[in-house]
C-alpha cells in the first residue's frame, strides 16, 4: 500500500463505546491525530500532535484483532485527514458497524452513507461556535446523530433556541451532555424535562467507568 492510503494515528484501542447510540457495545477506537478546533473542554488534547503514520490494512489488522464488531473514528477531528474517508469505507466493507466522531466544522457530504456520524455542535461555551458548518444538518439522516455539549444555562437556552432555528428536531437523533464537571447531570436532566425538549440525555459512560484516563 502506498504513501498516499497512510493515516496518522493517535492510539488504537479497545474500549465500551460510552455515547451516542451504541453506547455500551464493546467498541475498537481509532483515534486519528490532529484538530483545527481548541474546545475549551476538550479532553484529547494529547492528540493534537502526537500519532504514527500507519497503511490503512495496518489499521484494520489491528482493530481486527480485537475481534470487536463495533468501530469508532474518532479524534482529534478524524476528517481533517482526507484518507479517513477511505479508511471509513474500507471498514464498512470488511463488515464492522462503523461510527465517526466529527466536530461538525467539516464538510461530511462525502461519508460513506454506510457510517454513522455523529455530529458536534459547537455551543458557545464551547468557544468554537462560530466553526459551525450549517450545510452539514441537511446531509444529516435517522442513521445519524448530532450532539450537543451543554457547559452552563446559557448553553442549554442557546441550544434550545439552535434546535428550531435549523429545524433539527426529527431530522436526526439529538443528544444533550454535560459537559463533565460544569454542569450537573441531575440539573441538565431536570432542565430537558421541564422544557420538554425532544432530544435524548446522555452521560459519557466512560467517565462514569474511568475517569478522565486516556485510552479508556
Amino acid at each position: 500500500m502506498g504513501k498516499l492510503e497512510r493515516l496518522r494515528i493517535n492510539e488504537i484501542f479497545h474500549s465500551l463505546q460510552g455515547e451516542a447510540d451504541a453506547v455500551g457495545f464493546p467498541t475498537v477506537f481509532v483515534r486519528l491525530t490532529g484538530c483545527p478546533l481548541r474546545c475549551q473542554y476538550c479532553d484529547t488534547e494529547y492528540a493534537f500532535h502526537a500519532g504514527d503514520w500507519l497503511d490503512i490494512d495496518e489499521v484494520l489488522e489491528k482493530v481486527r484483532s480485537f475481534g470487536a464488531q463495533h468501530v469508532c473514528v474518532t479524534g482529534g477531528e478524524p476528517l481533517a485527514q482526507p484518507n479517513c474517508l477511505q479508511l471509513l469505507t474500507q471498514m464498512c466493507d470488511a463488515g464492522f458497524k462503523v461510527s465517526l466522531e466529527t466536530s461538525g466544522a467539516l464538510d461530511i457530504a462525502a461519508v460513506d452513507a454506510r457510517v454513522a456520524r455523529v455530529v458536534d455542535v459547537k455551543t458557545p461555551g464551547s468557544r468554537e461556535a462560530q466553526r459551525n458548518r450549517i450545510e452539514n444538518f441537511g446531509l444529516l439522516t435517522q442513521h445519524d446523530q448530532l450532539k450537543f455539549v451543554i457547559c452552563s444555562r446559557e448553553d442549554f437556552d442557546w441550544s434550545k433556541a439552535f434546535l428550531q432555528e435549523h429545524a433539527l428536531p426529527g431530522r436526526c437523533q439529538i443528544l444533550f451532555s454535560p459537559s463533565y464537571t460544569q454542569v450537573s447531570p441531575t440539573l441538565l436532566a431536570e432542565w430537558i424535562l421541564a422544557d420538554r425538549l425532544p432530544v435524548r440525555f446522555q452521560l459519557q459512560l466512560h467517565k462514569i467507568l474511568w475517569g478522565d484516563t486516556p485510552g479508556k
